[in-house]
């Protein structure tokens, strides 16, 4: 039974990153932005290979700083 819930998790999962990938493509910001969202994103990629629930609120957390317009230059310490 927990099989299925990760199995559940790493489609939702799986799907979230496809959108982020896409998402951050789609960004009007400088290329050096861009590339460090696309390292995070792999980071959290690989990560999900060890820790799915990890994985899975590291890349909401993501999301939400994209959905705020707060990109790695512009984060607060």
């Amino acid at each position: 039974m927990e099989h299925d819930g990760q199995l559940e998790l790493y489609g939702f999962l799986a799907a979230r990153l496809k959108q982020a990938h896409t998402r951050v493509a789609g960004l009007q910001v400088p290329e050096d932005v861009r590339m460090q969202l696309t390292r995070r994103l792999l980071v959290i990629t690989a990560a999900a290979k060890h820790d799915l629930a990890g994985a899975a609120r590291r890349l909401e957390e993501l999301m939400k700083d994209l959905d705020e317009g707060r990109f790695p230059d512009q984060r607060s310490s």
